[in-house]
């Protein structure tokens, strides 16, 4: 990446951990409200990619309020925490969106300078430097070692393998076109990524740097998640209004959970429970998120959370639900015992990607 947006990252203002007073001169933040000093304190912070703004919003969930706001660089998307939560990594790309039904002849050219992982220390609260990240990243996972990441590259239609410690490429696999949602198996051993062109699900051996099996699961699929045992996926189709079941270890489709009528419900994002006896799915233009039991495969509920929601997170304690809404530029709060939005706090610009790490 070019040095103009390294000198973007460099000069983001670093967060203290005790009190919003204690954040240094010329960080964005947000006035707190009145009854803060009367909420315990949380225990963590919600960390939030703004995908059109280009920065990232850290949020105090206690008072349900932005704290400070930092200067990333181009589309902030994936975020992800590496494993000792001490280091958030960012996707970061110069590639200008296009949504379905864009026209891309009409749309400005990439500017390739700005594609990187961007590595976010969370101590000093900036970000201290950028790594390559291939052409175009857009989601990704880190290894279990924390050595490495695996990474989304549209342009390239696959994964590329990057080593933290030198910020280089290493290699990069074929998968599919259009690829997005990527994941590590528990296991640590495979990676796996959907291809939304091709409606795909590719297993990659870390070892070998190999693919070595492939499913379909379904129109335009998104994200993944891994029952813990690692015997079931979880894999949301967007255009088909559904999530596919697959049986890892067979590599094979179970089953298909219907979440409502294509094209009206579009599962955008999947989430397991701690527990893993819930499956929490966004659904972006639908407005819901849906809970499923693992146990049964069957919808339980859905509630509304805001406009088009795409990222979830869960709070440590797995009581509150976060969800990124891009369109109003907010991240709700929902109580899961209640199933309803207990709070809304504005962010930046298209909320995209949420982490929490204990404060």
């Amino acid at each position: 990446m070019k040095s103009k947006w390294r000198s973007i990252a460099i000069t983001a203002c670093p967060l203290t951990t005790i009190a919003l007073a204690a954040f240094m001169t010329g960080c964005s933040q947000s006035k707190a409200p009145s009854e803060t000093s009367n909420l315990k304190p949380a225990g963590y912070r919600l960390y939030v990619t703004n995908e059109t703004s280009g920065d990232l919003s850290i949020i105090d969930p206690g008072s349900m309020s932005v704290i400070a706001t930092v200067p990333l660089g181009k589309r902030p998307r994936g975020i992800h925490a590496s494993p000792d939560r001490k280091t958030i990594y960012i996707a970061l790309s110069g590639t200008p969106p296009a949504p379905p039904g864009v026209d891309e002849d009409s749309l400005p050219p990439a500017d390739k300078s700005a594609d990187a992982i961007g590595v976010f220390d969370v101590a000093q609260g900036k970000l201290i430097r950028t790594i390559q990240g291939g052409s175009d990243p857009e989601n990704f996972d880190v290894s279990l070692d924390g050595k490495r990441l695996f990474v989304s590259n549209e342009d390239a239609a696959g994964v590329s393998f990057i080593d933290i410690p030198s910020g280089k490429v290493v290699t990069t696999i074929h998968t599919g076109e259009e690829p997005e949602g990527v994941r590590l198996d528990p296991s640590g051993k495979f990676i796996y990524v959907t291809s939304e062109d091709e409606g795909t699900l590719t297993r990659v051996d870390i070892e070998t740097a190999k693919v070595t099996g492939k499913v379909k699961v379904g129109r335009r699929p998104r994200n993944i998640a891994f029952l813990p045992d690692g015997s079931r996926a979880y894999v949301n189709a967007e255009n088909d209004g559904s999530v596919v079941v697959v049986d890892v270890p067979h590599n094979k489709m179970l089953q298909t959970i219907q979440l409502g009528k294509q094209g009206v419900i579009k599962p955008m994002f999947v989430l397991l429970s701690p527990d893993a006896k819930r499956l929490y799915v966004s659904t972006g233009r639908g407005h819901k998120v849906f809970v499923v039991d693992t146990a049964t495969n069957q919808v339980l509920s859905s509630f509304e959370v805001g406009q088009r929601p795409w990222g979830l997170v869960l709070s440590p304690d797995a009581k509150t639900l976060f969800t990124a809404n891009g369109p109003s530029n907010d991240v709700s709060a929902v109580d899961l015992a209640t199933q309803t939005v207990t709070k809304k706090v504005h962010t930046s610009g298209g909320p995209w990607g949420l982490v929490v790490i204990p404060s």
